[in-house]
């Protein structure tokens, strides 16, 4: 079964030094945590922040691509896990056929959130994501009702925080990262 999922936050998990997107279930109080690369948290951060360039960058670019091709994105499936890799779909409809196209999460979420389309996430995801985030205490938790972040030993960084330090990535510090 999908459920819809929107971007809570975007962070920096402090633990692993590592940026995490956190998608909370729509209707819900379940979270899905992605630790994502630096390139594709800066593309997502841009977007969150409304920052717009005189020249696109690679996300823009998909945008207008698929958009010039007649096409829109319809939505954006996370499908599965393996090895702590997490897959994702984008569903790109065009003269009234699907297209399912393969791509990581954290382009699909740039590009939906671009496109103003809705992302999905499968019920198993959030039902392990939840299990794995109680027993392990990973460093957040979900925004309380008031709409503030309860505190924790390993804190994510807010968005001027992630934003400085996305600044000031060297290319070299690209390498120390896994998606």
């Amino acid at each position: 079964m999908l459920v819809e999922v929107k971007v809570q936050s975007l962070g920096l998990d402090r633990a692993s030094n590592m940026p995490v997107l956190i998608l909370r279930e729509a209707d819900g109080e379940r979270v899905l945590p992605i630790w994502i690369g630096p390139g594709e948290a800066s593309a997502i951060a841009m977007q969150l922040a409304d920052m717009k360039f005189s020249r696109p960058l690679t996300h823009d670019l998909l945008v207008s691509v698929v958009g010039g091709l007649g096409g829109s994105l319809d939505r954006v499936v996370i499908t599965r896990v393996a090895d702590s890799t997490y897959y994702a779909e984008l569903m790109i409809r065009r003269a009234g056929n699907v297209i399912s196209v393969d791509a990581r999460p954290s382009d699909s979420i740039a590009v939906a959130l671009r496109m103003d389309a809705r992302i999905f996430a499968h019920d198993d995801l959030l039902e392990r994501a939840s299990i794995e985030v109680t027993e392990e205490e990973s460093g957040f938790s979900p925004e309380s009702e008031g709409g503030e972040r309860e505190e924790s030993d390993a804190p994510l960084m807010d968005a001027d925080e992630l934003k400085e330090y996305l600044r000031r990535l060297n290319p070299e510090d690209f390498g120390r990262f896994s998606p």
